[in-house]
């Protein structure tokens, strides 16, 4: 059901809370340092490396990257990074063992096979990766070579994920992110062929001369294409944050009501075809992992989205990369000039971050529930974390608009979306953060 005030609401996506745009200088190095060397062996890790470059910059993207003009300027970066990774692991060699990297950008194949390998290798010595540990990859299939393949799969890469967006080439090229499904179709076999089979796609909806019909094709693609996991994202119009979005023309752009369509629409197709939907934007084969862990109440959130890993700590490398630590999180130096100089001056290159008080953990356990199960017993989680649920009364009254339009229903201290809500989740998770300044310049849509 589509409710305009809801559905266009201004909000974060809470891949942390508190969320990004409250992080704060008074995170310093010193600080950051002082973090990492209080990671126990108790603590399992998560490593994720962003990769700030592309070959070709897609009119759509909001992430932290720029086009890599020449192969030196990749190569440069390189060797910060693996400096980058030596400083950080004399700080937190006492983990209990890594669960899972990730490589992110930008486009991590924008590294040379080579490079990628010494890279690896530098996050095995540095860190203990455990036997069982899941490495992925986001891959740009225009730039996936058969070298890239031969070198993740040497390297123990278990999971890739392949940004499609959208197969109507007219789409694409409203995007600059011209595509054809066949290349798509010869990089998966590929993958597969090297031993690389746990594969996922993303999707986008809300793009310039996009239609319910569009997004379901393109869910029809990826379903032949045998993926394992799916992410549909709706894409966020922000050309005063993100000014290559200018090149996009506006006025092609589907409006709220749309949008809302196209995202039921692909959300339908997707569990059509097989999937299970986990949380607000994913998809999953019912025996992947991510389906498995959504069943058992195990589904957990982080900067990449939903994930199965349990670890207690996340570290992150390169420019603009958050990392989440038992104290609180810390956001590296975005612009990759202020990267280099700190790491080649042998200093954390800290720019930002906040500490977690109890109650923020508190809050972050309770927004995680919301978006990963659509509901939530305030009173165990609370319980869990020897706090008091009175702490969290003050949503109450900010859940009343959600409950009197039908999209929630709160029973004591249970809150949990109704079927009519499911697509406003974020709003629900919303409910708890008393922080919250709704900003249309800050934070994408709800829907």
């Amino acid at each position: 059901m589509y409710l305009h005030r809801h559905a266009t609401a201004p909000l974060p996506r809470y891949t942390s809370y508190p969320p990004a745009n409250r992080f704060h200088e008074g995170v310093d190095r010193e600080v950051h340092a002082w973090w990492l060397d209080r990671i126990g062996s108790g603590d399992s890790l998560s490593l994720y490396v962003h990769v700030p470059f592309c070959a070709q910059l897609c009119w759509y993207c909001g992430c932290h990257t720029s086009v890599a003009n020449d192969v030196s300027r990749v190569d440069r970066f390189v060797g910060r990074l693996l400096r980058e990774i030596a400083l950080v692991s004399g700080h937190a060699r006492r983990s209990g063992g890594v669960c899972s990297v990730h490589f992110g950008g930008g486009t991590p194949t924008m590294m040379s096979p080579a490079a990628f390998q010494r890279v690896l290798q530098a996050l095995r010595d540095g860190f203990p990766l455990r036997a069982d540990a899941e490495i992925a990859v986001e891959i740009d299939p225009r730039t996936l070579d058969d070298a890239h393949i031969e070198v993740m799969a040497t390297g123990g890469v278990t999971r890739v994920s392949l940004g499609v967006q959208d197969v109507d080439p007219e789409v694409q090229r409203a995007i600059n992110r011209v595509q054809p499904t066949e290349l798509v179709a010869e990089r998966i076999g590929a993958l597969r062929a090297a031993g690389i089979a746990a594969i996922n796609a993303d999707l986008m909806y809300g793009l310039p001369g996009q239609s319910v019909d569009h997004v379901l094709r393109s869910a029809d693609a990826v379903s032949e294409f045998g993926v394992d996991r799916v992410a549909v994202f709706g894409y966020a119009h922000v050309p005063w944050f993100k000014k290559h979005q200018a090149a996009i023309d506006s006025t092609l752009l589907p409006d709220a009501e749309q949008r809302f369509a196209q995202a039921e629409a692909v959300e339908a197709r997707l569990v059509a075809d097989g999937y299970a939907a986990i949380g607000i934007d994913h998809f999953a084969r019912p025996d992947d992992p991510l389906a498995v862990a959504a069943r058992q109440g195990l589904l957990r959130r982080n900067f990449q989205g939903y994930t199965n890993d349990p670890a207690e700590a996340l570290i992150g490398f390169g420019p603009s990369a958050i990392s989440s630590l038992p104290d609180g999180y810390v956001q590296n130096e975005v612009h990759v000039k202020r990267w280099a100089d700190a790491v080649d001056a042998d200093r954390l290159p800290t720019a930002r971050g906040i500490p977690v008080t109890a109650g923020d953990r508190l809050r972050r356990a309770v927004i995680e529930r919301v978006l990963c199960d659509g509901a939530v017993d305030l009173q165990a989680v609370a319980a869990g974390l020897g706090e008091d649920p009175d702490a969290l009364v003050d949503a109450f009254d900010r859940l009343a608009p959600l409950v009197e339009d039908g999209l929630a229903r709160v029973d004591g201290w249970q809150v949990a979306a109704t079927d009519t809500g499911r697509r406003y989740w974020r709003a629900l998770a919303a409910c708890f953060d008393p922080g919250l300044a709704p900003s249309a310049g800050r934070h994408s849509v709800a829907v």
